[in-house]
């Protein structure tokens, strides 16, 4: 850390969410973690507290990112839940990796291919996942030896009636294979606002470990981005600020600029909204740089003050508000140069 900016993430708070969510959802076996992404921009140091949790399987979105968790001599089972495509299967094997099988037509080039996987099925994500029951059946017979679980992805948990009629959907298709040993549904947002039905006994959970989602376990937050005034401007009226002078001045003004910009996942579009300074708000102004930031500071400010770009939970839903997204990419936007320091 070369420039004091630097995401802290607090592992303790997250060993605790993950404590609370299980225990109010008790009846499941198989608790995924969902881990892609550098842990949702929290890097993936911090799994060993997802696991510590009560985390018993991890699951990713690609190779890369399993590989890069068994570098780091975690043994815990770990499910790619996207796309590996068939030249990297003996990495799988070698790195005892399970796969998600999107279709009938991947199942028929791996017959031979003796890797752990879990059957994907569509319920309307129209995504990756198998439609049809006989597509299904036919998946199912050509690599049952290998099947280790069977799986969806809720497209619109929100809503209870869309979600029933995908556990629907989905139960009617593995009518008859029931008796796969892992059978999950249901992510973050479905396992807080729906019951598990009997037959399944995996849950993955994601956002809602990191408390981003409603959910009523009075989680705590876990990620902040944090920075320093490295210099302070005093601008004189009329005086304009950064490229194409975005910024003028409309009276004698005193600006920070703080050491992090669009490179690090702060993209142009967080000009206007709010950063925290002791406990108090203040406007990023002008033209957000490649590597710096400009914020408009009152006679409070002190060189090398701290900067709370992302404060906690709340400030990043309201982030993800004021750029018209939602808090995952917001936390996912912030970029690998940036370090992530426990807490």
């Amino acid at each position: 850390m070369y420039r004091n900016t630097y995401v802290e993430v607090n592992t303790s708070h997250l060993e605790k969410n993950v404590r609370k969510i299980i225990a109010a959802n008790p009846n499941y076996q198989y608790y995924f973690g969902v881990v892609k992404a550098n842990c949702y921009g929290h890097g993936i140091d911090c799994i060993s507290a997802l696991l510590r949790g009560g985390i018993n399987y991890l699951a990713v979105a690609t190779l890369q990112e399993a590989l890069e968790i068994r570098e780091k001599k975690i043994q815990t089972p770990i499910l790619i839940l996207g796309y590996v495509p068939l030249e990297y299967l003996s990495l799988c094997r070698q790195n005892e990796l399970t796969i998600t099988v999107p279709s009938l037509e991947y199942a028929k080039k791996i017959t031979d291919k003796k890797v752990l996987c879990h059957i994907k099925i569509n319920t309307g994500m129209n995504r990756l996942g198998i439609s049809s029951k006989e597509e299904y059946e036919k998946t199912y017979e050509l690599l049952k030896d290998q099947v280790e679980g069977v799986y969806t992805h809720i497209y619109k948990a929100s809503d209870k009636t869309s979600l029933e009629q995908q556990v629907d959907r989905f139960e009617e298709m593995i009518e008859h294979t029931k008796d796969i040993p892992i059978i999950h549904i249901r992510a973050s947002e479905a396992t807080v606002h729906s019951p598990k039905r009997e037959f399944e006994n995996g849950c993955r959970l994601g956002i809602v470990m990191y408390n981003l989602i409603e959910n009523p376990y009075s989680l705590e937050d876990t990620f902040s981005l944090v920075s320093e005034i490295v210099q302070i401007q005093e601008l004189k009226k009329g005086d304009t600020l950064g490229y194409d002078g975005a910024y003028m001045a409309l009276k004698d003004t005193k600006i920070g600029v703080v050491p992090i910009g669009y490179a690090d996942g702060i993209l142009r579009k967080n000009e206007g909204r709010d950063v925290y300074i002791h406990g108090k708000r203040y406007p990023i102004v002008g033209h957000i740089c490649m590597d710096m930031l400009f914020v408009e500071i009152d006679d409070t400010i002190q060189l090398h003050d701290s900067v709370e770009i992302i404060k906690d939970s709340n400030h990043i839903i309201e982030i993800a508000n004021y750029l018209e997204t939602i808090p995952y990419e917001v936390i996912c936007n912030v970029g690998i140069r940036v370090p992530r320091m426990e807490k």
